[in-house]
């Protein structure tokens, strides 16, 4: 982490711009390992101390870092750990599915501070547009006016072709044609007034993941998260990798057989989706999976099935992502309750020990930490990491 940090300085950098460089790559520093004297803080950034307690006081003084207890050791006088000011700064992250949306607000620390959240049948852009300027402006009248002024934007979680299904043959439907020609951003900034960036929402849950979570843990794993449709993410050397195109990690699309033997992708034999079909076909309203969490146990004669050949898939595509890039774990999360989380994380593990592993080494299964919450709360640390971090 210390050397990826470090290695993008650049010597040719205005004395304004290594300082803003520097000021980032301490605030990175504290955001992943939590609050650490300054003088550690020089050793691990390479600077010198002189350098690194002028910008502590400079981000002190605005709001930004503040002091720790102290903490004495054996020997020498007491250090004192600088932290991030979780009233520093905030940031919204609102999560656009197929199903619901979300909006949350989180503070500096990433402790999610409020949200709001509406169901539908189907996702219409001016809907979620009325859903988002409302939250927003109910969210910002509760705060004071200096954590007000210290709200950094509006991070978007939402599928790059939330239109674009493929059914089961290989037709190609298109759900939402409304949202083709979207200009998400700028609509968004036109009604609430705050910087709008666009994130991949299974990207946007990775990167909370990674942010907040037990991503911290590894320096490499793939993560899958399962909504109405499943979709993952990356982690290279402790960062989310985007791609070129902001698209990387697509699990979703990896190939699969169906029950018929014919090509289809894990999107169509690991989604949620595919428990509100089975539901529906039995006359059960598939809207309290999302809206009654009790719903996943009083329906387990339905979810349990679901979980078994979820599992499986899940099993297979662990394996294939590692035939790539050899990851160290395979985290797995969704919009369900944890213990739906840790039998899913349980049953692929089981299904890992069966497979055919020769030339791999089989990664730890391992369970995200986020939960349902995690593409919004990932989607609000990009205005964050945008202006503070590395």
């Amino acid at each position: 982490m210390d050397e990826q940090l470090v290695r993008s300085i650049s010597t040719g950098l205005s004395q304004r711009g290594v300082r803003d460089h520097n000021e980032r790559l301490l605030l990175s520093l504290i955001q992943r390992d939590g609050g650490q004297p300054a003088s550690d803080l020089a050793r691990r950034a390479g600077l010198s101390p002189p350098t690194v307690s002028s910008i502590l006081r400079r981000l002190e003084t605005e709001g930004i870092v503040l002091r720790g207890e102290p903490t004495r050791g054996k020997v020498g006088k007491p250090s004192t750990p600088m932290l991030l000011n979780s009233n520093g700064a905030f940031s919204f992250g609102l999560k656009i599915g197929r199903r619901s949306a979300e909006l949350a607000l989180i503070d500096f620390s990433g402790v999610l501070r409020d949200e709001r959240q509406i169901t539908y049948s189907r996702p219409s852009p001016t809907e979620v547009y009325a859903f988002a300027e409302d939250s927003v402006s109910a969210i910002t009248a509760r705060l004071s006016s200096d954590q007000a002024r210290r709200v950094c934007g509006l991070g978007v979680a939402i599928s790059f072709e939330i239109w674009n299904q493929q059914a089961s043959t290989d037709e190609r439907t298109v759900d939402y044609p409304e949202w083709q020609s979207v200009d998400l951003a700028n609509a968004l900034h036109d009604r609430i007034g705050l910087a709008v960036s666009i994130l991949n929402d299974a990207t946007a849950a990775c990167q909370a993941e990674q942010t907040y979570g037990r991503g911290k843990e590894f320096q490499d794993y793939a993560y899958f998260f399962i909504g109405a449709y499943i979709g993952g993410g990356i982690v290279l050397n402790n960062t989310v990798y985007e791609g070129r195109q902001g698209n990387a990690g697509a699990l979703g699309s990896m190939r699969s057989i169906g029950p018929n033997g014919e090509s289809m992708q894990l999107v169509d034999m690991a989604s949620i989706r595919q428990l509100e079909a089975r539901l529906s076909e039995v006359d059960l309203d598939p809207g309290q999976l999302w809206t009654d969490p009790e719903s996943w146990t009083t329906l387990s004669r339905y979810v349990d099935p679901w979980l078994g050949q979820t599992s499986q898939e899940l099993a297979k595509a662990a394996l294939s992502v590692c035939s790539v890039i050899d990851f160290e774990a395979i985290l797995i999360d969704g919009a369900f309750p944890p213990e739906i989380r840790e039998s899913l994380v349980e049953r692929v593990r089981r299904y890992v020990k069966t497979q055919d592993t020769r030339g791999l080494l089989p990664p730890k299964i391992e369970a995200g930490s986020i939960g349902s919450k995690a593409r919004a709360i990932g989607a609000a640390t990009g205005p964050i990491d945008s202006q503070f971090m590395l």
